[in-house]
């Protein structure tokens, strides 16, 4: 979709903002642009949208060399997000979503009702917001609306520039949620410009780690933090890359435990000797659905005061925390820690499949990162482990 062919911009006194430059975005494709002020990574979004002219190679889009293309008209074929929002003061909401649609030809009430469908898709309720003025929004409706702008005349690629930066944490988590809720719908082509790198790990399909003017390393976000190309990109992404690739290694099944299981409405007896059979010291326990209940001890089942003719039910402790397959290890380790739990049961849609422990998650963390050094899959990774004592 988008082509970099020995792109190099130099200015007037000599400074090279980017050199040498060649890589490509594939259609649907969010490539998150990353490193420190002043390493390129501004220069070349802006290169797209010829914002910046380059002074070397060549910029395809969609296989058209955008050089030939009248600057206006490309810009309002490409949806474009900055960090400052940019919306205009005097217009409404409403309006200022509508701006592009309408300076494509659209008629008026035919923009607006294409700018209505966007608020309401970035979570904006037209028939709330659309009326009120940008000074009466916070920051991080504002930024809201700047992506409802920039996909209002539904652009085939979106240049996004640092858009979540100028909001609270809290807020910008919130909106890198919704984004990508949004890209997983609409499948824009995206090169998104961040100087964080966890934002660059957690929303893009490939990670280009930018140096001085040129790309030390472009790829997944996972084999960035658990292979880095070279010591650059390894000093960049952190002594804790460790840590920041949680965010991007899923839960597989292979991951969980399984500890034996018993029913709700099982009487003690049965539950005891399917304890006593695995050798195990608990039980999971599922209700009548087959949907996790919580637990039941070993000893409870069996100790001196056990009632082998009662149920699972009056012993069973409950335990509510549970996450679906594929959830990031990092939400799983922040669910274990919300709970103050042990281990989390698992699910694929309504349907229990094991349990992950934080051994377990250690273990997923491990085998991830040795399978992209090994260039093997996940699952064919077994690892040495120091025995208890």
């Amino acid at each position: 979709m988008i082509r970099f062919e020995h792109v190099t911009k130099r200015y007037a006194d000599g400074t090279t903002a980017v050199d040498d430059l060649s890589f490509e975005v594939a259609k649907g494709e969010l490539i998150t642009l990353v490193g420190p002020s002043g390493c390129g990574k501004t220069t070349t979004m802006k290169m797209v949208n010829r914002l910046i002219e380059p002074t070397d190679g060549r910029i395809l889009l969609d296989g058209e060399d955008i050089a030939d293309a009248d600057p206006v008209e490309l810009r309002r074929r490409i949806g474009y997000v900055i960090q400052q929002v940019g919306l205009f003061p005097h217009k409404t909401i409403l309006d200022n979503t509508a701006t592009v649609p309408h300076l494509l030809g659209r008629p008026r009430k035919a923009a607006r009702a294409r700018a209505a469908e966007l608020l309401d898709l970035v979570g904006l309720d037209p028939s709330v917001y659309g009326d009120r003025y940008p000074d009466q929004l916070s920051g991080g409706q504002r930024q809201r609306v700047g992506v409802a702008r920039a996909l209002a005349a539904d652009p085939p690629v979106l240049l996004m520039d640092e858009p979540f930066g100028a909001v609270d944490p809290v807020v910008r988590e919130h909106l890198q949620n919704e984004f990508l809720r949004l890209q997983s719908t609409l499948h824009k082509t995206v090169l998104f410009v961040t100087h964080d790198i966890e934002e660059a790990v957690r929303l893009g399909d490939r990670i280009a780690v930018y140096g001085a003017g040129r790309i030390e390393q472009l790829d997944t976000p996972a084999t960035v933090l658990g292979a880095p190309a070279t010591p650059y990109t390894a000093e960049f992404v952190g002594a804790d890359r460790g840590l920041k690739r949680l965010a991007v290694t899923p839960v597989e099944a292979a991951d969980l435990d399984e500890p034996p299981v018993v029913r709700l409405d099982d009487p003690v007896s049965r539950a005891a000797d399917a304890l006593s059979a695995a050798d195990a010291p608990w039980a999971v326990v599922l209700d009548t659905d087959g949907s996790p209940y919580g637990w039941v001890a070993a000893d409870a089942l069996t100790g001196p005061a056990a009632d082998r003719t009662a149920g699972v039910r009056d012993l069973a402790r409950p335990m509510t925390a549970a996450v679906p397959l594929g959830t990031p290890l990092r939400q799983a380790l922040s669910t274990l820690l919300q709970h103050d739990a042990g281990w989390l049961a698992v699910l694929d849609g309504d349907r229990y499949r094991g349990v992950l422990t934080p051994a377990a998650l250690h273990g997923a963390l491990r085998r991830a990162t040795t399978a992209d050094a090994a260039d093997l899959p996940r699952d064919e990774v077994a690892l040495d482990t120091v025995p208890r004592t």
